[in-house]
């Protein structure tokens, strides 16, 4: 269908231009540069969450009490002082509406957050403007119609982290002061058109809620720019691409640019395809990468996920799904190119991955909230952002940035740097081969290891118990399969790339040249 992974109107919604863009790994950056954000906000804050907790800290290392908004501490005080001292600023925040069983388990958090903005002029409302069983799962922040956030993780209370994932940080506490373990998530923030392109997600969702019609801020550029400061961009002048999920409810159509954005992304893979997500559980996305794996030249595929889910519900169904998965994936695995691993602290224990992040050579990459489960490609609300560099000279620069920020994210995980990783994989040829000269005894990423699934797990990953694909299996588990079949029908609209499947005759023996394909996986990507 094309050489370009992105297109409008079909893999994506829109594209348009970032003139700045920046990756934020972990809560600590994010939160801190989301506060720089607000606090430099002369016209809007609008807000898309899944959750939202007004005592959440995002700054827990820098305390300082007094009535400025700098100091205050606590995102609905800071939101509240900003809103107060800036009578013309619009702060709004569009939460889900998330059911007392669900919320409970949060202490109320985003009910509790309505009462806390009583009386102030923040505008908080509740969303839900969804067919039973599905959720908001989109986290977009626009700062006036000129940044803007694309996150994974939402800002809540047990969601700061530090990329060293420490196993004591005294910091790492819930407002009952209550520790909570070691956390990844991955966002982007972005100056430019695009930021318009995300304000009118925000707009359109307002007015589904009941909120009524929004304009989104046109941006002011005599203004100072609300870009976080102490954030250097990785990239400038980059085209942007957003990706949806929305589900067919009453007036509104189905919209699946993120599934189609999944498979032609798995189909253009030439050489890695890197996986970092919360779930590895959507059959049909499994089935794409075992297809790939078939092929006698496919690509190598990595990916990284918990080891359990953190919520019990999710132990229940995407955990099994996961198991089953993997076991799919290994079987698929002819040529011994998958690997599954889950992170580890430097003590050893869990770290909670909830990160959504796809990485394709170095082409290809796309950050957000779309798990790869059923949910996420077609009855929850998502958004995604997503780069592709050119092929040729124009793509340089793009092309070393996706790779580097491929290398740092292994690094981050077995407590090595930048060049580390990059002259092991030099050495080793693939990522997998890079990861075991890195981490030898796979102490900090240990490998999944493969166990039978009793009775009750198999039963829970056939059926897709729990991860519906649409409105209209939600209810019904029976016709989930057919929902399947049908999406499983779409992966042969994105057929890999004659380059990426078919290797070619092998060299003569008196050959000392290697093939192109293996110079292209030994030779590093250079640093910025």
């Amino acid at each position: 269908m094309g050489d370009t992974i992105l297109r409008d109107g079909d893999t994506c919604w829109r594209t348009s231009r970032a003139d700045a863009l920046a990756f934020l790994v972990d809560g600590a950056d994010y939160f801190a540069a989301v506060k720089a954000s607000m606090l430099g906000a002369k016209r809007s804050i609008w807000l898309l969450a899944w959750t939202f907790d007004a005592l959440t800290r995002m700054q827990p290392d820098k305390i300082e009490r007094s009535g400025s908004p700098e100091t205050a501490d606590r995102l609905g005080l800071l939101l509240r002082r900003i809103s107060a001292l800036n009578p013309g600023l619009d702060v709004r925040i569009l939460c889900w509406d998330i059911p007392p069983a669900i919320s409970a388990a949060q202490g109320f958090a985003v009910q509790r957050a309505a009462a806390f903005f009583k009386g102030s002029r923040v505008q908080y409302r509740l969303d839900k403007s969804l067919p039973n069983s599905a959720c908001h799962h989109q986290k977009v922040l626009i700062i006036d119609g000129r940044l803007a956030f694309v996150s994974g993780g939402d800002l809540s209370t047990d969601r700061w982290d530090t990329c060293n994932h420490d196993d004591v940080d005294p910091r790492r506490r819930l407002p009952n002061l209550r520790r909570y373990p070691a956390r990844h998530d991955v966002a982007t923030v972005m100056e430019g058109p695009i930021a318009q392109d995300c304000g009118q997600l925000f707009a359109d969702r307002w007015e589904r809620s009941g909120g009524g019609r929004l304009e989104v801020p046109a941006p002011d550029y005599s203004e100072d720019s609300p870009w976080p400061r102490g954030v250097t961009p990785d990239l400038i002048g980059e085209t942007v691409g957003l990706a949806r999920t929305e589900p067919n409810w009453k007036t509104h159509t189905l919209v699946r640019e993120n599934l189609r954005l999944h498979l032609a992304t798995i189909a253009a893979a030439r050489d890695t395809l890197y996986l970092e997500n919360q779930y590895l559980t959507a059959p049909t996305i499994v089935e794409a990468l075992c297809r790939r794996l078939a092929e006698p030249d496919g690509p190598e595929i990595l990916s990284i996920g918990p080891e359990t889910s953190p919520s019990f519900f999710d132990r229940m169904t995407m955990d099994s799904a996961r198991l089953a998965a993997i076991e799919a994936l290994n079987a698929a695995d002819v040529h011994g190119r998958f690997g599954a691993y889950t992170p580890r602290t430097t003590a050893g224990k869990p770290i909670i991955v909830h990160s959504k992040v796809t990485i394709a050579d170095d082409i290809f990459l796309r950050i957000g909230s779309a798990n790869l489960n059923n949910r996420s490609l077609g009855l929850d609300t998502e958004c995604d952002m997503a780069i592709e560099a050119d092929r040729g000279e124009a793509g340089s620069e793009t092309r070393i940035t996706i790779a580097t920020f491929r290398n740092l994210m292994i690094g981050h995980y077995v407590g090595r740097n930048l060049l580390e990783v990059e002259a092991a994989v030099a050495q080793a040829g693939s990522l997998a081969g890079a990861i075991a000269l890195l981490d030898p005894s796979h102490r900090r990423l240990r490998k999944v290891a493969p166990r039978p699934l009793d009775r009750v797990e198999r039963f829970i990953s056939d059926w897709s118990l729990g991860d519906p694909t649409t409105p209209r299996d939600a209810w019904r588990p029976w016709a989930r399969r057919q929902c399947l079949r049908e999406q499983v029908g779409m992966i042969d609209e994105f057929t890999p790339l004659p380059a990426a499947r078919s290797p070619g005759p092998p060299p003569a023996e008196d050959d000392p040249t290697p093939p192109a394909r293996a110079r292209r996986r030994a030779t590093p990507p250079p640093v910025r």
